[in-house]
């Protein structure tokens, strides 16, 4: 079901964040019809699916968007859509004929996804770039790390995901919304670039108040704080603590049977050692054993788990973060709602696996399809 239940989105196909968006979109009931290139179309024709988890709940079809009929098809698609995903670098949808000024004269009401890095101007919008990089210009990076370390590239989240692919969901969806009202479509650019910088605000603004420095490693949430960190265990494992407030800390200190023998709090004079002696208190116990001590507590400590152990843990179980999907273990979407709930529609198709169904459903005669088809536009 879902509360985008009706809607149908067109997703030129892509990696990183802009098949993120579409899962996003998939999840909470868009029908997601995925564009792939055409060779990479399996032939024969493969059933079953992919385990490329970001295309779960779509549809896919191949078309050669270097064909003029697949251009064609693209556009009488589009005629019926909803919203429009595409990650080109900038001008290349353009040149290839399927922009958003043609495919908005096809559909006035549509609503134009671009997912790009740098953005669509600027001196650096026609290059190359990865998550990293993106991160690297709007000081993210250079704030996640330790102290006198290398900053810690934070996997690909925070540029492809959390700035990019998430940061365009809610673009087109405040697209759509503002569509319904207004009648006309309009494009959302959605940089990786800008999403992480977006992404900063927070910290922008304790730097404006003087609680940040740009010095890492030496801050309240980067490691520089000991109540705000990572701790190994006994085992070789690792607690995470976040005791932040004055009441979540003297807890934390409590069970950790420290209370009155460390420095004020809040003195960063004195982190260094007190992050030594916290240290050297957990070290003397096992994962399993601090997660006995501390369960039930609000000292805010919670075991660091592993991708394949996180499934597992109850809390987990019992809200149904992770499912079992076409036997598969996976992120269950989000976020909840209470009357339209989003779901896995289906398990992630190969290239073209609804290339026949699709056109169909367009309107495309069989007549039209074997056209396509012969023409080497669809496959």
């Amino acid at each position: 079901m879902g509360p985008l239940q009706g809607v149908t989105i067109l997703e030129i196909a892509s990696i990183g964040p802009g098949p993120f968006c579409g899962m996003m979109l998939a999840d909470l009931g868009a029908d997601v019809v995925r564009i792939d290139r055409a060779d990479a179309v399996h032939s024969p024709a493969v059933s079953g699916s992919s385990l490329d988890l970001m295309n779960r709940g779509k549809r896919s079809i191949g078309i050669d968007l270097k064909n003029p009929f697949g251009i064609q098809a693209v556009l009488r698609i589009v005629e019926h859509a909803d919203g429009l995903i595409e990650g080109f670098r900038p001008g290349v949808a353009e040149r290839l004929g399927i922009g958003p000024d043609v495919c908005r004269e096809h559909n006035p009401k549509l609503v134009y996804g671009r997912m790009t890095g740098w953005g669509q101007e600027g001196p650096l919008s026609d290059r190359a770039g990865h998550d990293i990089n993106y991160i690297a210009l709007t000081g993210a990076l250079a704030s996640i790390g330790r102290a006198g370390e290398a900053p810690v590239p934070p996997l690909n989240l925070v540029g492809d995901f959390g700035g990019g692919g998430m940061l365009l969901a809610l673009g087109i969806v405040a697209g759509l919304l503002e569509a319904r009202s207004s009648g006309s479509g309009q494009v959302v650019d959605a940089a990786m670039i800008d999403g992480s910088a977006l992404l900063t605000t927070m910290i922008h603004g304790m730097r404006a108040m003087g609680l940040w420095s740009d010095r890492r490693g030496v801050n309240l949430l980067d490691t520089g704080a000991p109540f705000y960190e990572v701790y190994e265990t006994a085992d070789g494992g690792y607690v995470a603590v976040g005791a932040i407030e004055p009441a979540f800390y003297a807890e934390f200190l409590d069970l950790l049977e420290l209370e009155g023998e460390l420095p004020e709090q809040l003195d960063a004079r004195y982190w260094p050692e007190m992050k030594q002696r916290i240290a050297a208190r957990v070290k003397e116990r096992t994962r399993g054993e601090w997660e006995s001590k501390f369960a039930g507590s609000d000292a805010c400590v919670a075991p660091v788990l592993t991708m394949g152990e996180a499934p597992d843990h109850p809390h987990n179980r019992a809200r149904q973060t992770f499912i079992h999907s076409g036997g598969v273990i996976q992120p269950a979407p989000g976020p909840r709602f209470d009357r339209t709930p989003g779901e896995i529609s289906g398990p992630p198709p190969f290239a073209g696996q609804h290339t026949e169904e699709i056109l169909a459903g367009f309107g495309f005669s069989e007549a039209e399809q074997t056209s396509l088809r012969d023409a080497g536009a669809v496959r």
